[in-house]
């Protein structure tokens, strides 16, 4: 285990660094070997292992529900074909109880939503040491790196560049289809007469600013905060695996117990960051007069 070679400190800072890809002091580009690099690299850099997963894990969604479709047939379903079919019941089932209004990208939306979150999410349950050392192990092994300096998260959503960049994709497509369904003019009437009429205009639009802004903002540090705290945990559980049998058996029970509850908290953030958008996109199509 890491804990073998570092400090307790150390080894909690190594697993929450990202692998950042950017630009160095020195004008040259490459990876950052220390929290402080990475810091250097400022706003351009790349967190190479929250990217890489998400896409990964987007593409498996895709491929397995395009093959899923491919295979399906009206006789009798496969497991597969009946385990896709209930969960598209019962996110159909989520839009047609949140969503009131007509529009055939929701539905499709929150599928992918939910999917994709779950399965970031569900990166967590994996054992916080192995895909770390293996990346260590190829970093040290084929580009002579330390292995010290080879950083690898593999949950996605513990990265607040991820959550913040799908909130904020939900929160664009709320502001076209409030401004497509009830015009420039209907948007801004809500954000400046509601809730308390002409008169209250300076409040209305401070309460309503502040209530527009602060969706996207709830909606990512939701789930970063949840899915951190619980990658926390497991790495707290670690720790305790070098701290000798006594603890390295109870570590073990608290890791069993702590990852069957956490199936519970991911299937749950997802469904949250699922229901919250649908709940945003009836708003986005409601007009209020």
């Amino acid at each position: 285990m890491a804990s073998d070679t570092l400090t307790s400190g150390d080894y909690i800072k190594h697993h929450l660094q990202n692998m950042t890809f950017g630009q160095h002091a020195d004008g040259s580009w490459g990876l950052a070997h220390s929290a402080a690099e990475a810091k250097e690299m400022g706003f351009w850099a790349f967190h190479l292992d929250s990217l890489g997963w998400s896409i990964a894990l987007g593409v498996l969604f895709l491929w397995f529900f395009r093959r899923v479709a491919k295979s399906a047939t009206a006789g009798v379903p496969s497991g597969v074909q009946n385990f896709a079919e209930w969960v598209m019941e019962f996110i159909d089932d989520s839009v047609r109880g949140s969503f009131t209004a007509k529009n055939n990208m929701v539905a499709p939306m929150a599928m992918t939503i939910f999917i994709w979150v779950f399965l970031m999410n569900f990166m967590d349950l994996v054992a916080v040491d192995f895909l770390p050392q293996v990346a260590a192990a190829i970093g040290s092994g084929v580009f002579d790196a330390d292995p010290h300096h080879v950083y690898f998260k593999v949950v996605a959503t513990t990265d607040p560049n991820i959550t913040f960049g799908m909130a904020l994709s939900v929160f664009v497509l709320m502001l076209y289809y409030s401004v497509k369904m009830k015009g420039l003019g209907g948007f801004l009437s809500e954000l400046a007469f509601q809730p308390f009429g002409k008169w209250g205009l300076p409040v209305n639009l401070l309460l309503e600013g502040v209530t527009l802004i602060s969706k996207p903002i709830s909606l990512a540090l939701r789930l970063f905060g949840n899915m951190y705290a619980g990658e926390m945990i497991f790495i707290l559980i670690a720790i305790m695996y070098g701290a000798g049998w006594l603890l390295g058996s109870f570590a073990g029970v608290l890791q069993l117990g702590w990852a069957i509850f956490h199936i519970l908290i991911i299937t749950l953030q997802a469904f949250i960051f699922m229901t919250l958008t649908i709940v945003y996109m009836e708003m986005a199509h409601q007009e209020h007069h």
